[in-house]
């Protein structure tokens, strides 16, 4: 039997309302892949695992609480929703309003939505509007919008996103058994980290699993919860996680308090380097959600953490197909005449 989808698995550790009408495309479940090769490249002597989130329906974590937000909106008759998007969110509203036959408008910053997603959002059928300015205007605008008229709004600011988005902690601790030593994932809008920490300490007080210290990681283009405010122009490659102004910043920063962990921030040169380090061994990400796993590699040859004897995840929020000029990008492949031995000569030159 396939797996149901995170209402269905979970509905009685979610706090969402009896009348949330359930709206699925099989979100969750995704795989927690040990990585023993990269933790050896990383000095060894640890247990490291991949939370690849990639690999939920459009692609990104971001299914596994739009699932609830949209289904709580279903339940209650709403015909549209809206959402400020860099572009996983966006494919992902898109892709659950079409489910539930509601209508889909998205907000996209100018120049900063790769094409992957933004691919993925008109596929889908959202209609799409460009605003000259950053997600933070955008989501701004979207909070007021949906004040005024009767849309939901499906950013992280929705509640029941958290709600779905911390079944992957259970999942986590499900596989494992326990919760890991450490968690080091990327942090955007924060919902994600905020998300997390609900589901563990949940599933802790009922499973008696643990509680991991986190990791959480900014680019240092876009790190206002380390510099302590907001960044008016965030920059960075990683599209993701290009914001300013946090919606859950509070909420990230108890979250990394509460469990005796930290946010700190890499360069994006640290986040294309583990990008390649992650496809090496066989999981292509977008570059954004190698930002984890770059913080973990900065932590460690900084020598601010010894990982020797942990059990450490990290959480990769989207797949390489998202954002995939970021390595074609200059690619050229070489031309050779349809014949045996040039090809055979090309091989042994490239060995």
């Amino acid at each position: 039997m396939s797996y149901p989808g995170v209402i269905q698995q979970y509905r009685s550790l979610l706090d969402i309302p009896p009348h949330t009408s359930t709206v699925t495309l099989l979100e969750g479940d995704t795989p927690l892949i040990p990585v023993p090769a990269l933790a050896d490249k990383l000095g060894g002597g640890f247990e490291l695992l991949v939370k690849f989130e990639g690999l939920n329906p459009t692609g990104s974590f971001k299914d596994r609480g739009m699932t609830v937000a949209i289904s709580e909106a279903a339940g209650r008759g709403v015909k549209t929703v809206m959402c400020a998007s860099t572009g996983n969110t966006a494919a992902s509203a898109a892709a659950y309003a079409a489910r539930a036959g509601m209508r889909c408008i998205v907000l996209i910053p100018e120049g900063n939505v790769a094409a992957g997603k933004l691919a993925g959002a008109i596929a889908y059928g959202a209609d799409v509007l460009q605003i000259q300015g950053s997600f933070d205007d955008a989501l701004n605008l979207v909070v007021e919008l949906t004040e005024k008229h009767p849309i939901a709004l499906v950013n992280s600011l929705n509640p029941y996103r958290l709600e779905g988005q911390k079944t992957a902690a259970f999942e986590i601790c499900e596989t494992l058994g326990s919760a890991p030593d450490w968690l080091c994932l990327p942090v955007g809008n924060a919902g994600n980290i905020t998300a997390y920490w609900m589901g563990f300490k949940q599933y802790h007080a009922i499973k008696s699993t643990g509680l991991p210290q986190i990791l959480g990681v900014q680019a240092a283009g876009s790190a206002p919860l380390v510099l302590g405010h907001p960044v008016e122009k965030p920059e960075t490659i990683a599209t993701a996680i290009r914001i300013g102004k946090p919606a859950r910043g509070e909420q990230a920063l108890q979250a990394a308090e509460e469990s005796r962990g930290r946010i700190i921030a890499v360069t994006d040169d640290e986040i294309l380097a583990m990008q390649k380090m992650l496809a090496s061994n066989g999981i292509w990400v977008e570059p954004a959600s190698a930002a984890g796993l770059a913080g973990l590699k900065h932590e460690i040859d900084s020598g601010r953490f010894d990982p020797h004897g942990k059990r450490i995840v990290g959480v990769c929020t989207g797949h390489g197909l998202k954002d995939p000029e970021i390595v074609t990008r200059g690619f050229a492949p070489k031309t050779l005449p349809s014949d045996f031995q040039a090809i055979e000569s090309a091989i042994a030159e490239m060995e």
